[in-house]
């Protein structure tokens, strides 16, 4: 229950952040995409260094829910940060949600929950054993190139759609690295264990990478291009990392089924919420009417 409700928690910070992030990369210029200096553009925009702080306790939690359940539980759970941030945005706006974010909630809540059912996560060990890690971080180095050299070969809503899906494996290259590095706590050394450990700083490269290719994406193209690309990439990659480098399992055979009709309702309604002026952060509340006696 722990780590359910820090991912619940981690899911929350992360789509606000991802929210207050496009609202800042509207002001980029295209010039300069996949450049250092637009991070320098974006750190002049307070609405950016609140997605930021966001994304810092984002990660505070994330750690500690990576400590306590299995990573093909935890990350799965992400995707209701865009249709849990939503619902937040409309109730502080004050804005009344079309039916068509009703259905892409409900799309996303019932996806996950037969998703989860379906695929029964769990088992597995705490940290990667033995030279894992050497094929996994080959494997992801090439999967990411790909997908960079195919988005600098186009424009708008796929190139958006590429860096989304390179920023999801970034992220979810992160969560492996982070519940590894996490589990060196339990060695006889603790603290020291953790600081001494390389995966603690390849925690934090790959995360820095997987939120400048975010950036990237959210400057590129619209949100509906970014979000189902980021929220799936994430959770699926993120599987299988538990899945090939911690041993965790899942349930096969015809559950394969449903597990497909799950992911298909995640991304329908991942697709359908990122269409909402509330997820762009176009919406505006509704103006006041003065009372005339």
């Amino acid at each position: 229950m722990i780590s359910v409700l820090f991912a619940v928690l981690t899911a929350l910070s992360n789509g606000s952040a991802s929210v207050f992030q496009r609202r800042a990369a509207l002001n980029v210029p295209d010039s300069e995409a996949m450049r250092v200096s637009l991070i320098g553009h974006l750190l002049r925009q307070k609405v950016w260094l609140a997605g930021i702080a966001l994304v810092i306790v984002a990660a505070v939690c994330q750690a500690v829910a990576l400590a306590t359940g299995p990573i093909a539980v935890v990350q799965p759970i992400f995707v209701i940060e865009l249709p849990a941030t939503l619902l937040m945005a409309g109730f502080v706006m004050r804005v009344r949600l079309p039916r068509a974010v009703w259905y892409g909630v409900a799309a996303v809540t019932v996806g996950l929950a037969l998703g989860m059912a379906s695929a029964a996560p769990g088992g597995g060990s705490e940290m990667v054993r033995g030279a894992a890690w050497i094929p996994a971080l080959i494997l992801t180095g090439l999967f990411e190139a790909a997908l960079i050299a195919g988005a600098m070969a186009t424009r708008g809503n796929p190139r958006a759609a590429l860096l989304g899906l390179a920023a999801a494996c970034g992220y979810a290259l992160t969560a492996a690295l982070m519940k590894d590095a996490v589990a060196r706590l339990g060695d006889g050394d603790g603290v020291a264990a953790l600081f001494t450990s390389w995966q603690l700083y390849a925690t934090a490269a790959a995360g820095v990478g997987a939120l400048f290719l975010l950036q990237n994406a959210l400057q590129a193209g619209t949100l509906v291009a970014v979000q189902p690309c980021l929220t799936l990439g994430d959770a699926l990659i993120s599987v299988l990392y538990g899945v090939t480098l911690f041993g965790e399992e899942l349930r096969t055979g015809w559950w394969v089924l449903p597990e497909l009709l799950a992911l298909g309702l995640i991304a329908a309604g991942c697709a359908e919420l990122a269409r909402s002026p509330l997820a762009s952060g176009n919406a505006a509340a509704p103006a006041r009417t003065r009372r005339v006696d």
